[in-house]
């Protein structure tokens, strides 16, 4: 029987990933800061699903799951690191210590979680990573500094990796979801004005399909995933002219 290791696993995709992975018959760690929320899914889920609350930002709290979790369950066949958070504002609205948090989610909270349990995957020889982000990594738009920052983080962090990683049996891939209908915009009070109009143009996805995309992922291991497929020319456009993406992205 796999098992997942899921961060942000209390709500969004995170959770929805949770519940797609145990119907396939996965056991589930589900890794959240918020320990009612988390056993609230874990308890919504039922058995396979396993409740173990700790804020992955701090390398310490990590390192304490690590060993837990591999004493009880053993060492992850998959790790989905889809914890992240982050306002959209400029940077005279963003305060250094709120800066330093939105690293905290994707960025450290991927690092540390891979940190801790990827030696013990290499010694294995198997074994998949998933980090899921944002078009944010790849381009900017405005009043997002220290969210965009932190999700060229994550990237960048990828892309390191895969290197470290060919020959090892390990994988280390690269989930890019558009528009999410979450609880993210609300949470994060972003109004529908602050999203750029070119985002209207891209279908907004489920939280299912990302579960369904993230399960398809962890049995066909790629580097880089881009979803839904209409955010793949935007993409595109992005990397081969960076100053119109800019330009566009201002509207």
């Amino acid at each position: 029987m796999e098992l997942v290791l899921i961060t942000g696993a209390s709500s969004g995709v995170g959770a929805a990933a949770a519940r797609k992975f145990v119907r396939r018959g996965a056991r589930v760690i589900l890794v959240a800061r918020s320990a009612d929320k988390l056993q609230a899914v874990a308890d919504d889920i039922g058995f396979g699903a396993i409740a173990v609350p700790c804020d992955a930002s701090d390398p310490q709290a990590v390192a304490a799951l690590a060993k837990d979790v591999t004493a009880a369950h053993g060492v992850p066949d998959i790790i989905i690191n889809s914890a992240g958070a982050g306002a959209w504002k400029r940077l005279e609205d963003t305060p250094p210590q709120e800066a330093v948090e939105m690293m905290g989610a994707p960025y450290f909270a991927a690092y540390n979680i891979t940190y801790a349990f990827l030696p013990a995957m290499l010694e294995r020889g198997h074994g998949t990573i998933i980090h899921v982000n944002s078009p944010a990594c790849l381009t900017a738009w405005p009043a997002s500094v220290g969210y965009t920052a932190a999700r060229a983080a994550l990237l960048g962090f990828h892309k390191a990796l895969a290197q470290d990683l060919v020959g090892t049996g390990v994988r280390s891939c690269h989930v890019i979801f558009g528009r999410i209908s979450s609880p993210y915009f609300e949470e994060n009070n972003v109004a529908e004005a602050d999203i750029p109009w070119l985002g209207n143009l891209v279908p907004i996805l489920s939280e299912e399909s990302c579960a369904e995309t993230l399960a398809d992922v962890a049995i066909r291991p790629r580097d880089y995933v881009i979803s839904p497929f209409l955010l793949r020319p935007h993409i595109a456009v992005a990397m081969a002219f960076p100053r119109f993406a800019a330009w566009m992205l201002r509207f």
